[in-house]
């Protein structure tokens, strides 16, 4: 007989008074810590042409969008009726709720409309902010893990675990499959291009297809979203359905890439 893990990690960091300091905020501290430094690093070795003031527009560009993206994208694609009916918790971000597709989008667009503003170059800018965004998925779904949220499927695999959250049932720790499929692997992948010299837009696009495929296969063994449950032929889920249209965005500016006739380097 094996025993299953029960998940009892507390969210909490700390409490100061009113004050409290979560894992999950944590994590996206990390993530944007380490995308500036990066970044940073890319300007002071002039591997991107911009000045440190721009790049700290910048990081306050991809701050908004990245959060704001990501509790509007909960709201339009998994939530709409609900907080049409209930406009004023879209502001509750601390009962949870944001989407990885609208926090990818709306920094995508807000970092266009900065670098035509600042003449810079946009694919320089995207392509290596893509090719950061892995490591700030690890945290985020270590993140998840820790609140014992987005869990997986029913499993009885040794290393399942049972999330009270889920019921007394063992499951797939699909958080950490993500982790590692959408973080570490990609972000492996994304520094071994970045390091053969591969332009902004073919980092831009294996990181948005490299990201889709690990979502849509990591979704065969993650819990749907109870409120919406599989959308199309018994086991079609919201997010591989927004995957798809990202891996088709990703494919699409690789092939326009390709036919200009700028091969990957």
């Amino acid at each position: 007989m094996i025993l299953h893990w029960i998940h009892n990690i507390s969210p909490t960091i700390m409490k100061l008074g009113p004050l409290e300091i979560r894992w999950y905020g944590l994590m996206y501290v990390l993530g944007f810590i380490f995308f500036y430094y990066w970044m940073k690093h890319l300007v002071q070795t002039s591997q991107i042409k911009m000045t440190l003031a721009q790049l700290e527009n910048l990081f306050t560009v991809a701050i908004i969008g990245v959060l704001a993206g990501g509790r509007l994208g909960y709201v339009l694609f998994y939530n709409p009726s609900y907080y049409l009916s209930h406009p004023l918790d879209i502001l509750k971000t601390w009962q949870g709720g944001m989407s990885f597709h609208g926090g990818a989008l709306l920094p995508s667009l807000l970092i266009l409309w900065y670098a035509r503003k600042e003449k810079l170059p946009y694919w320089d800018l995207i392509g290596n902010t893509a090719a950061i965004a892995p490591l700030a998925l690890f945290f985020g779904r270590i993140g998840n893990f820790i609140n014992g949220e987005l869990y997986g499927r029913a499993s009885d695999l040794p290393w399942a675990i049972i999330f009270p959250a889920g019921g007394n049932i063992p499951r797939h720790p699909s958080q950490l499959y993500e982790a590692f499929l959408e973080g570490v692997l990609l972000f492996a992948l994304l520094m071994w291009l970045h390091r053969k010299g591969a332009s902004g837009i073919v980092k831009f696009s294996v990181s948005v297809m490299g990201y889709a495929v690990a979502r849509i296969f990591v979704e065969f063994f993650r819990e749907p979203d109870s409120h919406l449950g599989y959308l199309l032929f018994g086991w079609l889920t919201m997010g591989q359905i927004l995957s798809i249209c990202m891996l088709c965005i990703g494919l699409a500016v690789l092939l326009w890439h390709l036919k200009k006739g700028k091969a990957p380097n």
